[in-house]
């Protein structure tokens, strides 16, 4: 079973389509974020949901005893 963190984003309905676009490819590029969800309010503001997934490493090392 993947487990995943997320992270929520408010949007206002003043920044610019190019800014916003910039901002969800910087989470994409720099911190492996993926998007799950975008809501879009009444008053043009958007909720964005990112996701991504958590990497869980198995110790490789022999157990004494």
């Amino acid at each position: 079973m993947l487990d995943y963190s997320y992270m929520d984003i408010f949007i206002p309905r003043d920044l610019s389509r190019e800014a916003a676009r910039q901002l969800l490819t910087e989470h994409a590029e720099y911190g492996q974020w993926e998007l799950a969800r975008v809501r879009k309010h009444a008053d043009g503001s958007r909720h964005v949901r990112l996701r991504r997934k958590i990497v869980r490493v198995r110790s490789t090392l022999a157990r004494p005893g």
